[in-house]
């Protein structure tokens, strides 16, 4: 396991641009809701460059629990952890912010360098390992339980839909065939059965081929896109009007969920055909800047997981229309 020291060598995600994007948020004795941990390293950078904010820090992994405690206790009360999942983003501003609300929230999902570099975790193609994949050990069905009680259907569409895997009937037909006569338990069985599955000629381009039934499986096993459509919308209505709202996302089908959830509140539902906007129909969200921002050459060299990143930030400037309310997307008090 890796100490809090160690952990300071990971370089987050496009760190200076969400302080530049966060900070009109983050006067004074302002709270950010750090939805994905980790390691505690944009925790730690916000926390230096704002001396009297606030972070909570939501994880699901209790090891990123501990070892970003240990690497944040330098700033005292100002961080406080949270162990559950970032759809109690509405909960945890709730009991920490000002009047039940953020200030600012920040979402960096997928995996994280902790998951990947720990080897037992079963989160690498490239180690031979435990297939768990589970973000908390302590709860849910590992990857190696799913693919053996899943049908062929259900791995075949948790492959296609979470993977985008082209070759999905076919790993899912191999897997079958597999568990018939010996358990499924060992990443390296995992990665050679899809390297098998794929044709010659579509291994020689993309990467490891095992990348996507890999990605595939840990989205299913911690039902990320379901927390994930949950989440965003609790995350808006989490922080107070003139709070900002930061997510990074770094696969295509992430990235839809946020831009979908950003467009509810960017968009006016004025009727059509109006010659004034409505008051009420006005959008509640002002997107920060076009489009998803990307890391441009210099962050990538220095950081090679930003290259396939996706920004999107954008400022609450009003409450949510009651029209637009979803009292399941807020918990507390509006």
């Amino acid at each position: 396991m890796r100490t809090a020291h160690n952990n300071a060598l990971h370089v987050p995600v496009l760190t200076r641009t969400l302080i530049d994007l966060l900070a009109p948020a983050l006067e004074g004795e302002a709270l950010l809701i750090d939805c994905t941990l980790g390691m505690g390293g944009h925790s730690e950078a916000f926390l230096s460059a704002f001396p009297e904010l606030r972070v909570a820090g939501i994880d699901r992994d209790p090891a990123a629990i501990r070892l970003a405690s240990e690497r944040l206790e330098p700033y005292g009360d100002r961080f406080v952890a949270v162990h559950t999942t970032y759809d109690d983003v509405d909960l945890v501003a709730a009991e920490h912010g000002r009047d039940g609300k953020a200030d600012a929230v920040l979402m960096d999902l997928g995996v994280s360098s902790l998951q990947l570099d720990e080897a037992d975790r079963g989160f690498s193609y490239a180690t031979d390992a435990p297939l768990d994949m589970r973000m908390n050990p302590e709860a849910g069905q590992s990857a190696a339980d799913i693919l053996a009680t899943a049908s062929h259907a259900e791995i075949t569409r948790i492959l296609r839909v979470y993977g985008e895997e082209k070759f999905a009937a076919r790993i899912a037909d191999a897997i079958v065939r597999r568990r018939e006569t010996t358990p499924l338990t060992r990443t390296g069985e995992l990665a050679d059965i899809v390297r098998e599955s794929i044709p010659a000629a579509a291994r020689r381009t993309g990467g490891n081929p095992a990348k996507r039934t890999f990605q595939a499986l840990r989205i299913a096993v911690n039902e990320e896109l379901d927390v994930l459509e949950v989440a965003v919308p609790r995350a808006i209505e989490a922080i107070r009007v003139g709070g900002r709202l930061a997510v990074e996302s770094y696969q295509s089908l992430e990235d839809r969920i946020v831009k979908d959830a950003i467009a509810h509140g960017t968009t006016s539902t004025t009727p059509a055909g109006l010659p004034v906007e409505l008051d009420t129909h006005k959008p509640y969200l002002r997107a920060l800047h076009r489009g998803a921002l990307k890391a441009d050459d210099a962050e990538i060299a220095a950081n090679p997981r930003s290259a396939s990143v996706r920004l999107r930030a954008v400022e609450r400037v009003a409450p949510t229309p009651d029209h637009l309310f979803n009292p399941e997307h807020d918990r507390g008090n509006r």
